[in-house]
């Protein structure tokens, strides 16, 4: 599945106030920086569903993030942020032996797990990445 690429501005102030309510320190100290502007981080669905972007993740006991969700566009956009639990859903992968757990908040749509979504976006600049890091060790080489 592809990620949705809805954006979205932040509603700062409103994130701002949320924050300040949520307990924990942040997992990340730079999640307690609010960006400008967010993207969806669901898979693609249609304008009927809600976006929905994880604004912070922290260490609380019961495991709750904060999450913007909105719908609409442009003047018509509705926002609402929310304090949820996390998926409890885990892929165990046999030949790595990893898991990896969904990162989206608990009762998103059945089968849509973050670990089934592609972000097109990121697997271009990683493949740009090692273009780049093949080419410098390639030069390093040529100098020996």
């Amino acid at each position: 599945m592809l990620q949705c690429t809805a954006v979205t501005n932040t509603p700062i102030t409103e994130a701002a106030v949320a924050l300040t309510t949520l307990e924990g320190d942040p997992v990340h100290p730079e999640d307690a920086l609010l960006e400008e502007f967010v993207l969806c981080e669901l898979p693609e669905h249609d304008e009927t569903a809600e976006h929905a972007s994880q604004l912070y993740v922290g260490e609380t006991r019961e495991d709750q993030d904060l999450w913007l969700f909105w719908t609409g566009t442009d003047a018509h956009r509705i926002y609402r942020l929310e304090v949820l639990p996390m998926c409890p859903a885990r892929l165990h992968e046999r030949h790595t032996g990893l898991t990896r757990r969904c990162i989206f908040f608990y009762n998103h749509r059945p089968r849509d797990h973050s670990f089934f979504v592609t972000d097109p976006l990121r697997q271009a600049l990683a493949e740009e990445l090692r273009a780049g890091l093949r080419d410098h060790a390639e030069d390093r080489t040529d100098d020996t």
